[in-house]
């Protein structure tokens, strides 16, 4: 599904990935653990295509990233990929169906399984609200739910449960977990908390020589 194949990333002189080479199989649910520093959240992005490599290639389902035009790579990412990004960019001017509806193009569809992925994670009749109606860990929420939404054969995910406690951390986690296998999708997801790490099929922890086991 995924090859990374010796990634390198430097910023300002200092190299945050080097060489970096590993195949995730798909429909596997893979946490990525380490040090706050060590380049895991620079991994998604570049994974994700938002950002480029210094070297080194992404290969998403046999698709090299750095093949793409820029109007190709939009398309992969919005068709085949799920994000749920710690800044959630939830867009302040759309209620939370319209954000949530906003990868299957606001159809007739997409906001009908926007409603069912709003009530998934506990906010069901809250549609037609606003992002400025919502705390923190609302919004990581309403965020989760937007990168289910269209069902994703890629997850990325960075710190998805960080604002929020415990019992609701524990239902967004199975959640992610159920729709994966659902849907025979894989996922990355980037966490802190052994607690979340539990839920996947795999733990890696990145480290300046790579990733290897947990």
């Amino acid at each position: 599904m995924l090859e990374l194949a010796s990634l390198t990333k430097t910023y300002g002189g200092r190299t945050v990935l080097s060489q970096l080479s590993h195949t995730f199989e798909a429909g596997r649910f893979v946490a990525i653990m380490g040090e706050s520093g060590v380049g895991k959240s620079t991994l998604l992005n570049l994974i994700a295509g938002l950002d480029a490599p210094d070297s080194g290639e992404v290969i998403v389902d046999g698709t090299h990233m750095a093949a793409l035009d820029d109007d190709a790579a939009t398309r992969l990412r919005r068709t085949r990929m799920g994000f749920i990004f710690q800044a959630f960019h939830v867009l302040p001017h759309l209620t939370l169906k319209q954000n949530v509806a906003l990868p299957l193009l606001l159809n007739a569809e997409g906001a009908a399984r926007a409603d069912a992925m709003l009530a998934a994670v506990g906010l069901g009749g809250r549609g037609a609200d606003f992002p400025r109606q919502l705390s923190g860990g609302e919004l990581q929420r309403v965020a989760i739910a937007r990168a289910l939404v269209h069902k994703p054969a890629l997850l990325l995910a960075d710190e998805p449960t960080g604002n929020l406690d415990p019992e609701t951390a524990g239902g967004i986690l199975r959640l992610l977990r159920d729709e994966i296998r659902a849907n025979g999708a894989g996922a990355i997801m980037v966490t802190h908390s052994h607690a979340a790490a539990e839920m996947a099929d795999e733990v890696l922890l990145l480290t300046r020589e790579g990733l290897r086991p947990a």
